[in-house]
C-alpha cells in the first residue's frame, strides 16, 4: 500500500512537473481592481489557485482525524475504567445467597424512624 502512495505522488509530481516545462513562458494577465494587472506564469498560478482549494480541506480533514482520536482514545479508557470495575472482586459480605422474604402482611416494612412516628401519632 506504502508503494502504491509512494507511485501516486511521483506520478503526480512528474505531471506537474511536465506541465510547468511545457508552460513555463506562458504568461497570463490578471486585471484587478483600481487599474492594476499582474502578470503570473500560467503553472505557478494554476498551482496557487490549487492549493488554495486543497489546503483548507486538508486542514479540516486533519482536524476531524484529530478530534476522532481524540474521543476514540476517550472512549477506551472509558471502556477499560469500566472492565477493571467489573473484573474487582466482591467482598463476600455483600454476596447473598439467600433471597429477600417479602413482609408477611403484604406490605413493605417501614425503616425504624418511620415506624416510631406512625406509633406515636
Amino acid at each position: 500500500m506504502r508503494f502504491l502512495k509512494i507511485l501516486f505522488w511521483l506520478l503526480l509530481g512528474g505531471l506537474v512537473a511536465a506541465f510547468v516545462i511545457y508552460n513555463g513562458d506562458e504568461r497570463i494577465a490578471l486585471h484587478l481592481w483600481g487599474g492594476l494587472i499582474a502578470d503570473f506564469s500560467l503553472p505557478f498560478l494554476l498551482i496557487l489557485v490549487f492549493l488554495l482549494g486543497f489546503l483548507p480541506m486538508l486542514v479540516a480533514y486533519h482536524a476531524m482525524r484529530w478530534r476522532m482520536r481524540a474521543r476514540l482514545a476517550g472512549l477506551e479508557r472509558a471502556l477499560a475504567d469500566l472492565r477493571a470495575v467489573n473484573a474487582a472482586p466482591h467482598p463476600p459480605s455483600e454476596i447473598s445467597d439467600e433471597p429477600a422474604l417479602p413482609a408477611p402482611s403484604g406490605e413493605l416494612p417501614l425503616p425504624a424512624d418511620e415506624s416510631n412516628q406512625t406509633e406515636e401519632r
